[in-house]
């Protein structure tokens, strides 16, 4: 598997352009059936010392709405998991299933589009924060993913950095999302390439 096949790191100094916006289309009445069997076990996420499990996987999309791509995962067609540790890291993966190849490219493609601007959009409704990303480049297996890194700092609050993975494989696309305190520098980005790796073998499931 070729592993993060370029990247290039960009410090947030002014806007960014917006992602354009898709339209995707879904099965009507569909129902958010993706099986276990495509989801990552806890033991694909990339290693902590407490351990990570895996809360089960749900119909639809979570509770609250995904970091950075509010306006992108539809709910319908949709199934999530969330992954805890004993500290601060956390993970989610969503997989949707779209009506056809065309709609599940498009949904793909709106949320790269979507981690590639979502510091500078964060920036932009957080002033006087510090936020900065990173395009670590594409992930093979099935239809291709792309790993990207946003880390985002509120003044006098904490700092956080995520790694997310987009992935498809034919009807099927997902989003991986991990999560800790801390910066780019401390984000495990060759492990978490081959957990969205793991996560493209598993999509045909």
């Amino acid at each position: 598997m070729n592993l993060l096949a370029s990247g290039r790191r960009y410090a947030v100094a002014g806007s960014l352009a917006a992602a354009c916006a898709l339209a995707v289309a879904f099965p009507a009445g569909a129902q958010a059936a993706v099986p276990p069997g495509a989801f990552l076990t806890g033991d694909e996420l990339p290693e902590h010392p407490s351990g990570w499990w895996a809360l089960g996987v749900e119909a639809g999309l979570p509770e609250d709405p995904v970091f950075c791509f509010e306006d992108e995962l539809p709910a319908e067609g949709a199934s999530h998991q969330r992954y805890r540790t004993d500290l601060d890291a956390e993970a989610l993966q969503v997989v949707v299933e779209a009506e056809d190849e065309a709609s599940a490219a498009a949904l793909a493609g709106a949320l790269e589009a979507a981690a590639a601007a979502c510091a500078a959009d964060w920036l932009r409704e957080n002033p006087g924060s510090a936020a900065a990303w990173d395009d670590y480049g594409t992930v093979e297996g099935a239809d291709g993913g792309h790993v990207f890194g946003v880390y985002v700092a509120p003044p006098q609050a904490g700092m956080s950095v995520s790694l997310f993975g987009v992935g498809r494989d034919g009807t099927r696309v997902t989003l991986v999302d991990w999560g800790q305190m801390g910066t780019l520098q401390d984000a495990p980005v060759e492990e978490f390439a081959g957990t969205l790796g793991s996560a493209l073998g598993r999509l045909g499931s």
